[in-house]
């Protein structure tokens, strides 16, 4: 299995994005109670995300999907002084209208995650310690445990390195995530996505869990099992049933 996912001519495109304008506002009048919610729950998540220790200082970022753009964290602002209009709502072809703060420097890569992925309303990016390990060694994270599952495949893929904020980076963070609902950058760190923005706080949580599992499992020098594709099968079949998915 190839450490990496190599670009291909069939990848999906990352979505229209262009570079945001010098200030930004979102449109004039007032804040919806829906959106206040949600700007004050990708605080919350950000937070979260710090203390746990999935991001150290005032790395990664959070977004969530709202109208045609996303709502993201901006650039450089130690999450503990953000308030609610610190947040920034980006448009779906990347504009930025004048009175908001400077979005994240990888709003680009959010973006394209929701272009790629109709179904994720929340994007988390961390550079969550045993993550980064691997992605800097350039590995992808295969089925050494039935877990791995969690992220929608057999694998959690390793993309290929790109600068920050590029849109070659937002492209192929569109291909890792077209079939996966997390991936490891490579030198850089993960990204995951889920329903809600707890959803993809959770499995950013437990792809660091399985990334530490992995890494220590390397460092035995021993042989790495993988589980077949008969058995992730199965594994990806039942998880379709886990918990509260089905019933009755």
């Amino acid at each position: 299995m190839a450490d990496t996912m190599k670009r291909t001519k069939k990848s999906k495109p990352a979505g229209a994005v262009r570079p945001p304008q010098k200030a930004g506002g979102r449109r004039k009048g007032r804040r919806t109670t829906e959106e206040t919610g949600l700007r004050r729950k990708v605080i919350e998540t950000a937070l979260e995300m710090s203390r746990s220790g999935l991001s150290p200082g005032r790395s990664g970022n959070v977004s969530c999907r709202f109208g045609d753009g996303m709502l993201i964290t901006p650039s450089g602002m130690a999450y503990e002084s953000l308030k609610a209009g610190d947040i920034v709502f980006v448009s779906g072809d990347g504009a930025v209208t004048a009175g908001q703060r400077k979005p994240s420097s990888e709003w680009r890569f959010h973006l394209s995650a929701y272009a790629a992925r109709a179904d994720a309303e929340a994007v988390v990016h961390t550079h969550s310690l045993h993550a980064t390990v691997l992605a800097c060694a350039n590995r992808a994270i295969p089925a050494f445990h039935y877990m791995v599952a969690i992220a929608g495949g057999t694998d959690i893929p390793c993309v290929p390195y790109a600068t920050f904020g590029t849109e070659e980076l937002a492209g192929f963070v569109a291909e890792g995530l077209a079939d996966r609902d997390a991936c490891l950058m490579a030198n850089h760190g993960q990204i995951a996505i889920g329903g809600d923005l707890d959803g993809a706080l959770e499995l950013a949580r437990e792809v660091e869990v399985l990334s530490e599992q992995y890494v220590k499992l390397l460092a035995t020098g021993d042989k790495v099992i993988v589980l077949g594709a008969d058995d992730m099968a199965e594994v990806l079949e039942r998880f379709k049933g886990y918990g509260q998915r089905a019933q009755g």
